[in-house]
């Protein structure tokens, strides 16, 4: 096996636990007409790379996979949650905005979610084990991720966006489009992944300089992926930008001596 072969079997064993966990915390029990839906829009959102991401910083740093289980689980739930409420089934949403398979009504595929997330942020709290003596790194972890998730990240973007969707409609491109573009991304994608790997990091054991170092990896790797969704997959500019990003992800893991960095790099490699 190849050493890029190898790298994307390990983000794919972290994604088939954090599913199978998430499978194992999500059953069809009563009430149906509540859990089936959750059950559906969790599994059925698009893969994001945040919640592999959580556990592999988890990793990199000592920790053990079980110990950022639950805040890559929360992770999903949050992205599964976020990617239901963009994309529900409305008359002025955003053009750019791609049509999906809605197998609930917008009734439904409005209140589900709102289930969803405090049930990440229940999945957080059980995690706190008094005898792990780990009970600020998890209070830590869920005030970053509702901090990731809420107004001042996933929540304000997508306002932003719908605002500036609103006010640009049916008007040519313009010199605000870059702005727009990075301003997105920084509090959706980027600022996602830049919380999972501190989060991961955090429930590792490591220190505040690991912590900002793995955060700031984090925020190339959810650049990338923001970018590659809003310019698309193909072109020069996106190659110049994911290169430029990927050498910044580069030199961040440099500064982490002493640590195994093969693993966690797949993550931008295999972008």
């Amino acid at each position: 096996m190849s050493q890029d072969q190898s790298q994307s079997s390990y983000c794919a064993s972290i994604t088939a636990d954090i599913e199978a966990h998430l499978k194992q915390s999500i059953t069809l029990k009563p009430p149906l007409s509540v859990f089936e839906p959750m059950y559906h829009l969790v599994f059925s959102a698009p893969p994001n790379s945040a919640p592999a991401l959580c556990v592999a910083a988890c990793e990199l740093v000592g920790g053990r996979r079980s110990q950022a289980i639950e805040a890559a689980s929360a992770l999903q739930l949050m992205h599964a949650a976020s990617f239901t409420h963009e994309h529900l089934l409305l008359t002025d949403r955003p053009n750019s905005k791609p049509m999906v398979h809605h197998a609930y009504g917008p009734n439904i595929e409005l209140l589900i979610p709102d289930a969803i997330v405090p049930f990440g942020c229940e999945l957080l709290a059980r995690s706190d084990d008094p005898a792990q003596n780990d009970s600020d790194r998890v209070l830590r972890v869920i005030v970053e991720i509702t901090r990731a998730i809420g107004s001042r990240g996933i929540i304000g973007a997508q306002y932003q966006e719908k605002v500036i969707s609103r006010s640009s409609r049916g008007d040519e491109a313009n010199d605000d489009d870059d702005q727009w573009i990075d301003y997105t991304c920084r509090k959706k994608e980027d600022g996602l992944h830049a919380c999972a790997a501190a989060c991961g990091a955090i429930l590792g054991g490591a220190n505040e300089e690991e912590i900002e170092t793995l955060r700031k990896f984090g925020l190339y790797v959810g650049m990338i992926e923001g970018y590659s969704i809003r310019i698309g997959r193909n072109g020069k500019e996106l190659e110049r930008v994911v290169e430029e990003l990927r050498d910044l992800a580069l030199k961040e893991l440099e500064h982490l001596k002493g640590r195994k960095v093969e693993a966690i790099s797949s993550f931008i490699l295999g972008l």
